[in-house]
């Protein structure tokens, strides 16, 4: 199917992107074990928090806006945690180019976009096929770790986990760390789900 002029340099655009994030993730972590991963990370509270308090894990976070990111890398900078890193990149992309050895202990969604509107589930993060892909790349009894404070949202994460062949949800599993961020300051509560990825 031929595609139009702009859309071909869309895709162009796209590509470069995903090289140079490619040569950044490859770079950054090199021989890396299994790291702490972030998606949606904001400005970096929580898992500059979690890096701090745990200095010898590898932590990534990625974000879409690129002023959240440049303050999360100058939150890293300030406090001089060479473990911890942020990148510019959507949840999809970043995974596509993840070196294949790196592989995920925890993964933490921390108050992402419920997209409440029934028309727009299909932006929500959670999704039975990207369950899958984080799946494929968390170690063996490594966990997926989930809070919102919109109880649907919360209600759809914990049915998808319950139906997923490859996460099982862990009630007993404790919060990886706790660390008030800017946007729990303002809800009046929260849920929060620990789902443990298949041993098998």
């Amino acid at each position: 199917m031929e595609i139009s002029e702009a859309h071909a340099k869309e895709l162009e655009k796209q590509e470069r992107r995903k090289v140079a994030l490619r040569g950044e993730v490859a770079s950054a972590l090199a021989g890396a074990g299994p790291i702490l991963f972030e998606p949606g990370c904001g400005h970096g509270h929580w898992l500059t928090s979690y890096a701090e308090a745990h200095p010898e894990e590898i932590c990534v976070g990625i974000d879409l806006i690129s002023l959240r990111v440049r303050k999360a890398q100058a939150k890293r900078n300030r406090r001089e945690l060479p473990k911890l890193h942020f990148f510019k990149a959507e949840l999809s992309e970043f995974l596509e180019v993840l070196p294949e050895a790196v592989r995920f202990a925890k993964v933490v969604f921390l108050f992402p976009d419920p997209w409440p509107k029934k028309r727009h589930f299909r932006r929500r993060m959670i999704q039975m096929d990207t369950l899958s892909e984080l799946a494929a790349r968390t170690v063996p009894g490594g966990y997926l770790c989930f809070r919102t404070d919109d109880r649907p949202y919360f209600d759809w994460t914990v049915e998808h986990l319950s139906e997923h062949p490859d996460w099982t949800v862990d009630p007993e599993a404790p919060w990886p760390h706790e660390s008030e961020t800017y946007f729990q300051k303002l809800m009046d509560g929260y849920h929060s789900v620990v789902a443990r990825r298949a041993v098998s």
